[in-house]
């Protein structure tokens, strides 16, 4: 049993699905792996997500560590990007894995690709 702020996870495949787990916080940091990214040029590449979503997901992402948040206020208009902190990099073995499962996924689950 782990225990991360007072909620208890059963295992460590949990623990892992607490930090990525949903629809869009592996494809943020996956987007992020290249580099630092602005809140609009991940909405362009995500565009399927929701501004609202993706604010939120952006949040936890940073409270949990995994992601860093930096605002310029020296020019206008202010500017926030976001990359992966130290802790976010230890997930790229796994983002890796992910990708890559997913790239025959279909083929071999004997699902259609649409591109």
């Amino acid at each position: 049993m782990y225990t991360i702020d007072d909620k208890n996870y059963p295992c460590c495949t949990s623990v892992t699905m607490r930090f990525i787990g949903g629809k869009w916080k592996a494809v943020i940091l996956y987007h992020l792996i290249d580099g630092a990214k602005r809140y609009n040029e991940l909405r362009k590449i995500i565009p399927t997500i929701t501004e609202r979503t993706l604010s939120l997901q952006l949040k936890q992402l940073e409270e949990d560590n995994v992601i860093d948040r930096k605002v310029f206020t020296e020019k206008p208009p202010l500017m926030v990007e976001y990359t992966l902190t130290d802790f976010g990099k230890t997930l790229l073995p796994v983002l890796e894995e992910i990708t890559k499962w997913g790239k025959t996924a279909p083929e071999r689950s004997k699902k259609i690709i649409r591109n």
